[in-house]
């Protein structure tokens, strides 16, 4: 089920806690390092008193996230432990505040209805802080990014956004962009044109190698992850503009004390620090940095 009109994943607020028990059942692998690429950062005493007892009484967060999103979170093929910029970026938050964090891969459904039951204190994956998702979890933004398209370089099939009708396009399941082809492809039957034809796989690196392989004409995502797929793969290219641009948010439970200011501060922190900056920079998603991390942001 996917609501809205924003970005990654969108999922019913009100399957979220019927669904949860079920969904946990797909979780992955423990990830106790986050890669270890991260920057070392030093504790605030002041933050780290804001953090509930529950949470830091093993001195470590427990994180939920979905690792099939590069370059925010992926598996390292190296080490088989998670990584991105994402993952490097929670770590310096939880540093802030005194903490470890252990990451676990899980599929994406399963994370928000994990952090509702309190099997994850927090979920770190690229979710879009929508109105929706706030009515089953408390959300602190850190980032903004919006959908791209890319295609084979010189797009040979002729693939256009905004007129798409016909075409074979690859997203993610789960993703807003199944929802946004969805739109699309209503728009083109209103006007006496064949739909879009939606090639759905359960990971964004299957996207990418239907993509690469000529299996579909274009792709959908997230644009940070449409960017690392051109960039990684050199046989794609961008096109048109990136729309819908929108906050990604950590996922806090609603009964979770002030850990949510305590998130928001160790961000702020580290904006003013410099250390923000230099890992958006560092893995080149630096163009959707923010300033002022808030909690609950949604615009939609």
């Amino acid at each position: 089920m996917i609501t809205g009109s924003l970005r990654r994943r969108a999922i019913a607020a009100g399957a979220l806690v019927l669904t949860g028990a079920l969904a946990l059942s797909a979780c992955g692998d423990d990830n106790d390092s986050g890669g270890g690429t991260a920057p070392k950062t030093s504790a605030d005493a002041k933050l780290a008193a804001l953090v509930p007892a529950a949470v830091k009484s093993d001195g470590k967060i427990m994180v939920g996230s979905d690792a099939s999103y590069p370059p925010n979170e992926s598996v390292d093929p190296a080490t088989q432990k998670i990584h991105g910029w994402d993952v490097d970026l929670f770590t310096a938050v939880a540093g802030k505040l005194g903490l470890k964090v252990e990451f676990q891969n899980a599929g994406f459904d399963t994370i928000i209805p994990g952090v509702q039951s309190g099997k994850y204190e927090v979920g770190v994956s690229s979710f879009t802080d929508t109105k929706e998702r706030e009515q089953a979890v408390d959300f602190v933004t850190y980032y903004s990014a919006g959908t791209a398209w890319a295609t084979l370089k010189g797009n040979p099939k002729g693939v256009n956004p905004d007129d798409a009708c016909g075409k074979s396009i690859g997203v993610q399941q789960g993703t807003v962009q199944v929802d946004d082809l969805k739109k699309r492809s209503q728009k083109c039957a209103a006007a006496g044109k064949p739909g879009i034809k939606p090639v759905v796989r359960k990971q964004q690196t299957e996207v990418n190698n239907d993509l690469v392989a000529g299996k579909v004409d274009g792709m959908a995502a997230d644009s940070p992850i449409v960017g690392d797929a051109v960039k990684k793969t050199g046989k794609l290219e961008i096109i048109g503009q990136v729309y819908d641009t929108a906050p990604y948010g950590y996922t806090i439970g609603k009964n979770s004390g002030q850990l949510k200011e305590a998130v928001q501060g160790a961000l702020k922190a580290l904006i003013a620090d410099g250390t923000y900056k230099k890992i958006l920079t560092e893995n080149g998603v630096e163009s959707g940095g923010i300033t002022d991390p808030v909690i609950n942001g949604a615009t939609s």
